[in-house]
């Protein structure tokens, strides 16, 4: 059960880049316990997977009321998982979550009423801060969330979306993307 054999949590350490994470970012203990608790799960039944499962829950109430992050060991997270200044993230026991994910302050990912379908977000996808994404939702690939969007529909791969409720932005392409404003005509697009 060493955490040296646990790809996901090395992926997480790279993305973090830097030495001695635990004394400078405290949204790294969350992660750490959230690791703990998937390998505590793994586990074969028996005395020893019961005391580490009481151990993991004491440590997730800590770390969760301490850091304000609340990443329950029953939600499927990728490795190489990022959280910015940490603190009111939320995510619901059931998401699904792809590798590299950035999340920042005030992030809730859960469903919109209660028994509810959850979102799933792909690879790569960035939430700003006290971005919403409710319901079963998908967030394919690359896409972004702006700061204080409140996601009720699928975005597609590559796509920003910002707003109440999300609205796209543009697509994130190699080639010039053009986003009509009030004041251009149709003709100018």
């Amino acid at each position: 059960m060493r955490r040296k054999h646990d790809p996901d949590w090395q992926q997480d350490l790279l993305r973090l880049g830097m030495a001695r994470p635990f004394f400078k970012e405290q949204s790294i203990w969350a992660i750490w316990v959230y690791r703990y608790g998937r390998r505590v799960d793994a586990l074969p039944h028996g005395l020893g997977k019961r005391i580490r499962t009481h151990l993991y829950w004491l440590m997730f109430r800590f770390v969760e009321t301490w850091t304000g992050i609340s990443l329950p060991k029953e939600a499927v997270i990728g490795g190489g998982l990022r959280i910015f200044h940490f603190g009111g993230i939320f995510i619901h026991p059931g998401v699904r979550m792809g590798r590299a994910c950035t999340l920042r302050q005030g992030v809730t990912i859960g469903n919109k009423t209660e028994g509810g379908p959850v979102p799933v977000l792909e690879d790569d996808v960035e939430l700003g801060a006290y971005a919403q994404v409710l319901g079963g939702v998908v967030l394919h690939s690359g896409c972004r969330v702006g700061a204080m969007s409140v996601v009720l529909h699928d975005v597609a791969a590559g796509v920003t979306v910002a707003g109440v409720p999300a609205r796209p932005l543009h697509a994130r392409t190699h080639s010039l993307v053009v986003v009509p404003t009030p004041l251009m005509r149709q003709t100018d697009v």
